[in-house]
């Protein structure tokens, strides 16, 4: 039964979009983070084509009063997913208006506490119909107008250009009226309301751009954003379609279910990627930066029809990204991500085969696989073939909705000879990866294939490629190359690797030391200084591997090493800070006050005031300390309850493993009647 009530769903979904054309949605939204919920007022205009019995507007568990169709007051039916419409409408233009209410489970995300919070919306995968009533069905495009109301302390955020901003009467709240002027999917409807600074830019095109931050982090706008309109410009050049909105906003928010997200006009992006100079080196936006604009045509200006067809958005961006980053880093940068890809679907090929033409395809094979179709398609065709054929579907599509067909007819226009149908066998419906062909072209890079020399040098004794080795991490070869000469002398002596070592400290390429600090985890103590250089390096991911192995090695200096790193951050996730706290916790040359107030702060960083990603970090350092600590168990237990999976499935896994001795069960069964009903359910359910 329900299987056959999700196909009468899908094809009473496909009918409507033939039957009712919804044109505009005017829609004043209030949230509330005290209560978790929102509420608001919609107006739509929508064309009834052709008769229909009911008109469906998707709504998950929400409440509606004051339905009215041309101003009349209509029944109407709520099957607690959907707002369903049966009477008061007529053929030709209407206009729909409601007021409706809603505590959303997901979609809408309150994040933080009473004293710093955001308030963030994400809806593809999750569905807009959880905080807006809206459309499920992608295939239904329409202009989506979002006004929001909310205390004037805070900045509302939403698609579109801000035309107006108006106080309520007491002055606490400030309405924020957003417009669009094109239409879009509803699952490209966004909302953010937080604390920020913004920063304007404006591309070649004269498209503004405006960058956001929180206050807190106006120091790291540089390295944050670094190459942001270079981007946008080459990729506007690039496609050779004019950006298709008005404006562009990115804004980065905490616990943020992903990377990024492309929202038609304003991407939300992981508080993970604010980072300051060093950081850079670690993790940077430039790549998810370049990926969420290259959605901005393909997904949001042109979408696909259905899931089998996702990778002409995701395999479409993938590859953009890349030609933006070959932009800024140049052709070995490229060729080498390119490499990464391949391996990375190769490794995975004996679980991953479903092919890419497949709703049920993996990310890995929508976005990477996708991207390697494209870069094959591209080379076979040529460059100036190949942006014709894009421009030529952009422009033939946009607003509107589209297959694999399409674009390959557009390819088959510029080039008649290329066989599409051997494309889309070999690259789209096959469950294998062409790996042999992927490494035929990459091959043709220099670079490249100089680390395909290094590579067959694997097997070979240690001591008939030292020199060989030591002269080539001393030439100006691309920094992977240098990278796999240190991986493949990881299991060789110190004292037979230390010139090769201390040459590749003499590079000062970060990447390159990076991999010493990795592999190097025992040395004699006359190495010892070159080694401490590290800790000066920028990159944090060095300094914390590099604190640890001199902690473990010298403990007779670690007070030193510790005195030394005291007020390193590190990243968002504040890794190298909570490591550093561990550390300096079992250091007995901290006094017992000191101890307490490193233990206080890790513990603090354990609760829900922070990020999922600090809290998970805090954890893994308090369990190692003090396992059955009641607030260490506590904040753990409270970790099940949060929106972000990965954070649940750390938490869920470390106590299920707990669960299976006796003095942990009781621990926890302890704590039980001081946690929440949530928290309770799990315990309990797990307890059993």
């Amino acid at each position: 039964m329900r299987i056959l009530f999700l196909l009468f769903t899908l094809v009473a979904l496909g009918q409507q979009t033939k039957k009712v054309d919804f044109i505009k949605l005017d829609a004043l939204v209030k949230p509330e983070f005290e209560t978790k919920s929102v509420s608001g007022n919609c107006t739509y205009q929508f064309k009834v084509i052709s008769p229909i019995d009911t008109i469906r507007i998707d709504a998950v568990k929400m409440d509606f009063e004051d339905v009215k169709i041309n101003g009349k007051l209509v029944n109407y039916k709520n099957s607690n997913k959907a707002l369903l419409l049966f009477e008061g409408f007529k053929k030709g233009n209407n206009i729909l208006t409601f007021h409706y209410s809603a505590m959303p489970k997901q979609t809408m995300y309150f994040v933080g506490t009473s004293d710093i919070y955001q308030i963030w919306t994400q809806g593809q995968g999750k569905y807009t119909s959880h905080w807006l009533p809206s459309f499920d069905d992608v295939n239904e495009k329409l202009i989506f107008n979002i006004s929001a109301e909310y205390r004037n302390d805070y900045q509302i955020i939403s698609n579109g250009n801000l035309v107006n901003k108006s106080y309520n009467s007491k002055g606490s709240h400030i309405t924020w009226q957003y417009q669009m002027e094109k239409q879009m999917s509803s699952y490209l409807v966004m909302l953010a309301i937080g604390n920020y600074k913004t920063y304007k830019l404006k591309s070649d095109s004269g498209v503004p751009i405006d960058l956001y931050l929180k206050p807190d982090d106006a120091a790291k706008y540089e390295s944050t954003y670094k190459y942001s309109k270079e981007i946008f410009d080459f990729l506007e050049n690039q496609i050779g379609v004019k950006y298709p909105w008005s404006i562009y906003k990115q804004v980065p928010v905490d616990d943020f279910l992903y990377a990024g997200m492309e929202n038609t006009s304003a991407t939300l992006f992981s508080q993970d990627f604010v980072v300051d100079e060093i950081g850079f080196n670690d993790r940077n936006y430039v790549n998810v930066n370049a990926h969420e604009l290259a959605h901005q045509w393909f997904g949001d200006l042109v979408t696909a029809k259905e899931g089998k067809h996702h990778w002409l958005q995701e395999g479409f961006a993938t590859f953009y990204a890349l030609l933006a980053e070959r932009k800024v880093f140049g052709e070995e940068y490229f060729q080498f991500e390119l490499l990464k890809y391949a391996e990375e679907i190769q490794s995975a090929s004996k679980r991953d085969t479903i092919p890419i033409l497949n709703e049920k395809a993996s990310s890995l094979s929508f976005y990477k696989k996708g991207a390697w179709a494209l870069y094959d398609l591209r080379t076979s065709v040529g460059a100036q073939n190949f942006d014709k054929a894009v421009k030529n579907y952009l422009k033939k599509h946009q607003f509107k909705n589209v297959t694999t067909d399409d674009f390959l007819t557009e390819i088959k226009k510029v080039s008649p000879r290329f066989d599409t149908q051997q494309f889309q066998k070999e690259w789209l419906e096959s469950k294998t990866f062409p790996i042999t062909k992927a490494l035929q072209l990459l091959s043709k890079n220099a670079s490249v294939k100089q680390l395909f020399e290094v590579q067959k040098l694997a097997e070979i004794p240690f001591e008939q490629k030292k020199a060989a080795f030591i002269q080539l991490i001393q030439t100006d070869v691309y920094y992977p190359i240098k990278q796999e000469i240190i991986w493949q002398t990881e299991k060789v002596s110190f004292e037979d690797k230390k010139e090769l070592l201390e040459a590749a400290l003499k590079t000062n390429d970060v990447k390159v030391r990076q991999i010493v600090a990795q592999t190097v985890t025992k040395f004699p103590v006359e190495f010892k200084s070159q080694y401490e250089s590290l800790l000066n390096d920028k990159s944090y991911n060095t300094k914390e591997n590099v604190l640890q192995n001199l902690c473990n090695l010298f403990p007779e200096n670690s007070y030193d090493y510790l005195n030394q790193t005291k007020d390193i951050q590190g990243m968002n996730d504040k890794s190298f800070r909570t490591v550093w706290l561990g550390l300096a916790y079992k250091n007995n040359s901290f006094d017992a006050s000191q101890k307490e107030q490193f233990y206080k702060e890790l513990l603090d960083y354990a609760q829900p005031t922070y990020d999922s990603s600090i809290r998970k970090n805090a954890l893994e350092v308090l369990l190692q300390i003090n396992s059955q600590d009641a607030p260490v168990l506590k904040a753990l237990v409270n970790a099940v309850t949060h929106h972000k999976w990965q954070f649940v499935a750390f938490a869920k896994n470390t106590i299920r493993g707990m669960l299976k001795k006796e003095n942990y069960k009781k621990a926890f069964q302890e704590l039980l009647p001081s946690m929440s009903e949530k928290e309770q359910h799990f315990l309990k359910g797990e307890m059993k």
